[in-house]
């Protein structure tokens, strides 16, 4: 299987990569708004002032007033912090103003930048946009810019406020008593040391949770959308499978996310616990040394009231919105990058995909015996079927045979029970009453294996999942050769498809595909199945009527070849348009009331709807670019 392309930065850690990545634009954007920074940290410098006051205040307050017995002095040094306290309000006003500065700017850029991928994604990779919207872009315009430019507002003011309060506090501990620097200093310079030690590590942790989580999200929501198909063929067990897979990896991020985050912990108490305690404990050595008590009640209180806050309000958002701003921020940058251009084969498509003239591989057979060619392929003895005990019949005293090698189209309006009737023949709905015998054998009691092995559903939600392109393919019958593969993909048209992927080898992510390419990738996986009894339920209905029509002549041609690929099977389409019930050898009409079943010249003839819904259908413009 061929690797994906890797990015320039792929060998680094995810956090290491993503900050290389974008610490370049991080520079160009801050240099471009000197003058903001400038001004912030000027309306911030007030903010030092104030917690220098605070403690000093305080030191003075006690040592010259009120433990030396002058009352009125201390009141006047606790009045002068009072005021710094009181004077903190224009100060902050002129923090948010610049801050806005900042911000504001941020979110506009990113919003063009998502506008400008969107556009770029929508030119150079239509299959991604053909019918439904760019969920990514729309959450990159909206959700995620706004987390960005509230994480950004976070960290700016919960740094710039660590590293204001810290200037003001040591000045003050270095106006109070030198000793205090080496009591307070070393735990938390060790406690930063290590919590920043953590940042980049738990970028990674949590990019690589985040992906996983989408992945967990993204493996279940298409084995749920792709639940009948992975029953009707058989396939849960690997589906099973697979989800686990990615269960347990996003189990094993969750972990290492948590260890990350309990380093962190710990980096937080060493920084903002143990000053404290140290400095609670060194208070006799302090004494003697000369330090008043007032110094070391105002160290106190440049520790409990300035500097830890500050810094357990700073740590808790780099820890937190820092890595979510770092991971998202890193998504624009992945967004933005131009597509890699797709893999462009030999033309020949090479030994796997080449043309094989003399290719006759002999297909598997269902197990256990093969039946006579005279018994019918399908056969529906008086089912009815209701979904509820108070509910009409969807399906009532419905007869059907089909004979072998035979091409059926089932039609009739919306909700009249065609997916029903699927359903019951596939073995996926039990009838109420009633017997569905495939090749001669009953439908019920049988095991999810031996069904697979008889019939092949294909619905109109295509189920396709991550992994190669031959993966996808083979998913049903694994042990096709190259030469099936090769044939299957030729003659349902899916060469171009294949050729822009990047060859059967190449990596499919399911994101990529339209709805029309899932249904032609799928029907290339039926097409390879070892079941004789192929049905399509809508499944072509993203196809235009060209491919439409190719598909369903070569399910029509693999039912009813002789020789060695014969499989002595049967096609039942649910029609999605008028012109697959032109091509079957038999239509069934299903009205509510009377089934009628037949050619289409005699439906014509005989059924009023029939000719109702055939000569809308006629005179019914096709869509553009049909």
């Amino acid at each position: 299987m061929n690797a994906p392309a890797k990015s320039p930065t792929a060998g680094a850690p995810p956090g290491r990569g993503a900050l290389r990545r974008n610490l370049p634009p991080a520079r160009r954007f801050l240099a471009g708004r000197k003058r903001v920074l400038v001004r912030l940290g000027g309306w911030s410098l007030l903010e030092s002032a104030q917690t220098f006051l605070g403690g000093y205040c305080l030191a003075q307050a006690l040592d010259r007033g009120f433990l030396a017995g002058q009352t009125g002095t201390g009141l006047l040094w606790l009045a002068v912090a009072a005021a710094s306290i009181l004077g903190a309000g224009p100060p902050m006003r002129g923090v948010f103003t610049q801050l806005a500065e900042l911000t504001e700017p941020l979110r506009d850029a990113l919003v063009r930048r998502a506008v400008r991928q969107a556009l770029r994604r929508a030119v150079t990779d239509p299959a991604r946009t053909d019918d439904r919207a760019d969920t990514g872009a729309v959450s990159r315009l909206t959700h995620q810019t706004e987390i960005v430019r509230d994480s950004f507002a976070g960290l700016v003011l919960t740094v710039r406020a660590f590293v204001f309060n810290a200037v003001g506090a040591l000045i003050g501990l270095l106006a109070l008593a030198p000793e205090l620097l080496l009591v307070v200093l070393p735990p938390l310079v060790l406690g930063i040391a290590l919590f920043l030690t953590t940042l980049l590590p738990m970028a990674s942790a949590q990019r690589a949770f985040l992906d996983a989580d989408e992945a967990v999200a993204e493996g279940v929501g298409a084995v749920s959308a792709g639940h009948r198909d992975l029953v009707a063929c058989g396939a849960q067990a690997d589906a099973a499978e697979r989800t686990r897979r990615l269960i347990d990896v996003a189990e094993r991020t969750s972990r290492v996310l948590a260890r990350w985050a309990a380093l962190r912990t710990v980096a937080l108490g060493v920084a903002g616990q143990l000053p404290v305690l140290l400095l609670l404990v060194s208070t006799p050595w302090l004494l003697r040394q000369g330090v008043t008590t007032g110094a070391l009640a105002g160290a106190l209180t440049y520790l409990l009231q300035a500097l830890l806050p500050a810094l357990h309000s700073m740590m808790t958002a780099l820890g937190a919105a820092g890595t979510r701003l770092l991971v998202v921020v890193d998504r624009f940058q992945d967004a933005t990058a131009a597509p890699a251009p797709p893999k462009v084969p030999n033309p020949d498509l090479g030994p796997d995909l080449g043309p094989d003239l003399d290719m006759v591989a002999e297909a598997g057979t269902p197990r256990g015996r093969r039946p006579s060619r005279t018994v019918p392929a399908v056969e529906v003895r008086a089912v009815t079927h209701a979904y509820g005990p108070d509910s009409p019949p969807v399906l009532e005293h419905l007869h059907l045979t089909v004979r072998r090698g035979e091409h059926i189209a089932v039609v009739g309006p919306s909700g009249i029970g065609k997916s029903t009737l699927a359903g019951v023949v596939s073995g996926l709905v039990a009838p109420d009453h009633g017997t569905v015998l495939l090749g001669g054998e009953p439908v019920t009691g049988t095991t999810t294996q031996d069904l697979a092995d008889r019939r092949v559903l294909i619905p109109q939600q295509a189920y396709v999942f991550t992994g190669s392109v031959r993966d996808n393919l083979l998913h049903l019958r694994p042990d096709a050769t190259s030469g099936e593969l090769s044939h299957a993909i030729r003659v349902l048209g899916a060469e171009p498809l294949v050729h822009r992927l990047g060859g059967p080898d190449a990596v499919l992510d399911p994101r990529g595909l339209s709805h029309g390419e899932r249904q032609l990738l799928a029907l290339c996986r039926a097409y390879l199945s070892s079941a004789p009894l192929v049905l399509l339920d809508e499944a072509t209905c993203h196809l235009d009527p060209a491919a439409e029509a190719r598909a369903e002549r070569a399910f029509a041609e693999r039912a009813s070849t002789d020789g060695a690929r014969a499989r002595d099977g049967a096609l039942i389409v649910v029609a999605h348009r008028l012109s697959s019930a032109r091509r079957a050898d038999r239509v069934l009409i299903l009205d509510g009331t009377t089934p009628r079943f037949g050619t289409h010249k005699e439906l014509l003839t005989s059924s009023a709807l029939y000719r109702d819904l055939f000569g809308h259908w006629q005179h019914t413009p096709p869509p553009a670019g049909s």
